[in-house]
């Protein structure tokens, strides 16, 4: 049993079960369960309490995340199909994605102060709307964690991810390039998922705004950090 549960085949087959679990728990109570959030904490129970250790998934979870780069790259696809509708609309794009990262450095900054948080764990969060490999570069250059900063990534995504389409109704949102833009900027590839549901151009403006975000972010970062 022991040989098993490290061959890489198992962690990817035990991260499948758990998203499938996700997802249909969402169908079944559509208003309460929220798939990243159902699928995560079904992922650490097992790895907790079962004979499965972290050493032993991440044989095949370290696979998956390989694709993540793959996966961000197809979505292109999405911009280039809506490159006309992108293009008519650079200013608020743009803008928007300037906004947003200006947002949210500040926000946790100014939480950061007002918590008397040490500048390592400062540095750690701050980056947490950009995507995992910029976030880590960025916190390393301040003297922050890298570890830390990624798992800020990854929480910042699912919270996105879950909360954005209650926001969405709440506050009557209607234009699709301000929801997509929006999604990508505060949640990237995360939110970007979830926009891909949504709509075509919710899902082609949250992946531009993904990598427009990590410019504006890298530029603010230099001249404020």
């Amino acid at each position: 049993m022991a040989s098993i549960l490290f061959l890489p085949i198992f962690g990817i087959l035990v991260t499948i079960a758990c998203y499938i679990a996700g997802y249909l728990t969402q169908k079944l109570i559509p208003s309460l369960a929220i798939p990243p959030i159902v699928s995560n904490t079904l992922l650490i129970l097992i790895i907790v309490y079962s004979p499965l250790t972290l050493e032993q998934y991440m044989a095949g979870g370290n696979i998956i995340i390989m694709f993540i780069g793959p996966v961000t790259v197809i979505l292109a696809l999405k911009i280039y199909q809506q490159r006309v509708l992108l293009i008519a609309n650079i200013i608020p794009i743009l803008g928007g994605c300037f906004a947003g990262s200006l947002a949210s450095l500040l926000s946790i900054w100014f939480f950061s102060r007002l918590f008397d948080l040490d500048s390592v764990i400062t540095m750690s969060i701050l980056p947490k709307s950009v995507t995992s490999a910029i976030a880590m570069e960025l916190s390393a250059r301040s003297g922050g964690l890298g570890n830390l900063a990624v798992s800020m990534v990854i929480i910042t995504g699912i919270v996105c991810s879950a909360f954005a389409p209650f926001f969405i109704k709440i506050f009557k949102l209607k234009d699709p390039i301000a929801i997509g833009i929006a999604m990508g900027s505060s949640g990237h590839a995360i939110g970007t998922a979830t926009a891909l549901k949504l709509g075509e151009t919710e899902g082609a403006m949250s992946s531009l705004s993904i990598p427009v975000m990590g410019v504006m972010t890298s530029i603010i970062w230099l001249l404020l950090f």
